[in-house]
């Protein structure tokens, strides 16, 4: 199988959801895309199944946040100081959409323990959490405010969170990995839940960051680099040359879509 990597740098919230589903039509069963990003204005996606009318869009309008939908499930997210990973392969790839789950996350973790050894203790989640009653919750428009089976953490809070679909004949997975903690300010544009004190200190009591881990900034290359060569190992490939020139094609086409717009 040929594994492309595409490293796309940051971009607005609506070009990084088009992108990952541009990536899902192009994916057939001889390939694979893993691809890293960042997001430039921040912005806040909400899983496939919830509504706009949880966030108060004017004043994200007036913060200079983009608001977005994510192909995949789950909720709400403010993607701010992370890198964003996403990973598409062919529903009949040799595991299962559970078991590709697990190995993404292994894969992550033992990135972020390279990466620095003040991260030695992260690991996976071994507990699924009773998610309808979780929605119900005042906390049930935070992604982050639990955390799912084997999803990344560190000391019990949530480093990581990562969402799966089956599309078609592909496997979308994407998720987040917390580096600066701006995420937590997710809570100001909740409109049943912006003036909570309790779901806000939940928010940031179920969550860690990098920075926070190891008093320093993250230096993203860094980072990139550790997790594309340990995705090598884990997974036993070798990524192709940089894609570039499926970003290029499809800024082009991005762009001619505006324009008609």
């Amino acid at each position: 199988m040929k594994w492309d990597l595409i490293n796309s740098g940051a971009e607005s919230g609506k070009f990084n959801m088009d992108f990952d589903l541009y990536l899902s039509e192009l994916c057939n069963n001889d390939q694979a895309f893993f691809r890293l990003y960042r997001w430039n204005p921040y912005a806040i996606s909400l899983g496939a199944n919830q509504n706009f009318e949880e966030i108060n869009i004017d004043k994200a309008n007036r913060d200079r946040i983009d608001v977005v939908k994510r192909p995949t499930g789950g909720r709400a997210i403010l993607h701010a100081e992370e890198l964003t990973y996403s990973i598409v392969l062919p529903i009949e790839y040799e595991l299962t959409a559970k078991d590709i789950y697990k190995k993404v996350s292994l894969t992550l973790a033992e990135a972020l323990k390279k990466y620095d050894e003040r991260l030695k203790e992260i690991e996976l989640e071994n507990v699924q959490p009773n998610f309808p009653q979780l929605l119900i919750q005042p906390s049930g428009s935070l992604c982050f405010a639990s955390t799912a089976k084997s999803e990344v953490k560190f000391r019990g809070k949530k480093i990581i969170g990562s969402a799966q679909r089956k599309m078609n004949k592909v496997i979308l997975q994407h998720g987040s990995i917390l580096c600066g903690d701006f995420h937590t300010q997710l809570i100001n544009y909740l409109r049943d839940v912006s003036s909570n004190e309790q779901t806000e200190k939940l928010l940031k009591d179920n969550t860690i960051e990098i920075e926070n881990i190891i008093n320093e900034k993250v230096d993203y290359e860094k980072l990139s680099e550790l997790i594309i060569t340990t995705f090598e190992k884990e997974w036993g490939i070798n990524f192709s040359t940089d894609k570039s020139e499926l970003l290029t094609t499809f800024q082009t086409i991005d762009h001619s879509i505006t324009e008609l717009n």
